[in-house]
């Protein structure tokens, strides 16, 4: 968008008339689109749609993450002006990218949400775009790779988080953050083998074959090493990265349901995924994003910054390709 627009009575977030370009307008007024992306349900030409759940309840402790999509959108136009740093890319100038608003459902009809959600981001797949997705809490990656995997197969997968959410549950229906990733191996939506979680520490069982690198490793053994093995397990195949907010300690990202100490540095958190360009990600999501339990804002922050970097690894699979 040229810079003399920022002079006109427009908001970028209704009024864009080109899906690609930077934004100039005030970072502290307008509508809270992602990146000050235009809102649209329009897919026509779109390469990558921004999409809101926000949904929490299935959380285990505390609530509030259904504020996330929101608090993330607010925290993202401070990021609408330059190119993203570091990245030898430029998604919002090569890319046309809209926000594509949050999933309507109902609240009180919590047992139809996940067909609901698998249905939303299968109908952005199915229009030719990808999707980012914006959480809620991370009960919602269960549903979307449903989705993916519809496309694409079983995935590979990049976790990273506190908790493995691999505890067992074979009971389908019940909808639970901690256990959306045993399910989504056991329904053959992730392969495991080609898979790593980064950050863990809380105790599981038994991983199902997942590889995994946990925060003392990483610490001990760096990042640089920690980006090495993850490249190596998921190799040139389709990979959906996920991104539990408390993978990185509370003292980054205290405004979380489940926060654990020991956690991911922001710097460490940064450096990995710019250095994770080239994976072939289709996809996806940053979750956990919970706003009452942060009053400053960081944690918001931390998300519409890892937001940013999955849409330029996204971009740089794509030029790759």
């Amino acid at each position: 968008m040229p810079l003399e627009d920022a002079k006109s009575d427009i908001d970028a977030a209704f009024m864009r008339s080109d899906l690609r370009g930077y934004s100039f307008e005030n970072a502290f007024a307008g509508a809270t689109s992602f990146l000050r992306r235009r809102y649209s349900k329009d897919l026509s030409g779109v390469d990558l749609a921004i999409t809101g759940v926000p949904f929490d309840q299935a959380v285990t402790h505390r609530a509030g993450t259904r504020f996330g999509p929101r608090a993330i959108r607010e925290a993202s136009s401070l990021m609408t002006f330059d190119p993203p740093h570091g990245w030898p890319t430029h998604p919002l100038e090569e890319m046309a990218i809209v926000d594509y608003g949050d999933l309507a459902f109902d609240y009180a009809k919590t047992a139809d949400f996940p067909a609901r959600l698998t249905e939303h981001i299968a109908g952005i797949l199915g229009a030719g775009a990808g999707a980012i997705t914006l959480g809620g809490d991370h009960y919602i990656t269960l549903p979307i790779l449903r989705a993916y995997a519809g496309k694409f197969g079983p995935l590979s997968v990049i976790h990273f988080d506190a908790h493995s959410d691999l505890w067992p549950d074979d009971d389908m229906t019940r909808i639970d953050h901690g256990t959306m990733m045993y399910k989504a191996v056991k329904a053959g939506y992730v392969d495991p083998a080609t898979s790593v979680q980064i950050g863990i520490r809380t105790t599981t069982e038994d991983y199902l074959g997942f590889h995994v690198i946990t925060a003392r490793e990483l610490h001990e053994k760096g990042h640089i090493w920690a980006v090495a093995r993850a490249r190596e397990i998921v190799g040139a195949r389709p990979c959906y990265l996920t991104f539990d907010i408390d993978a990185l300690d509370p003292a980054y990202a205290p405004g979380t349901g489940t926060p654990v100490w020991g956690g991911l540095h922001s710097w460490q958190t940064s450096a990995m995924l710019r250095d994770l360009a080239g994976i072939n990600l289709v996809g996806g999501d940053v979750v956990e994003v919970s706003p009452p339990y942060d009053t400053t804002g960081a944690t918001a922050i931390a998300g519409a910054h890892v937001a940013y970097d999955l849409i330029c690894l996204y971009h740089w699979a794509k030029v790759r390709q």
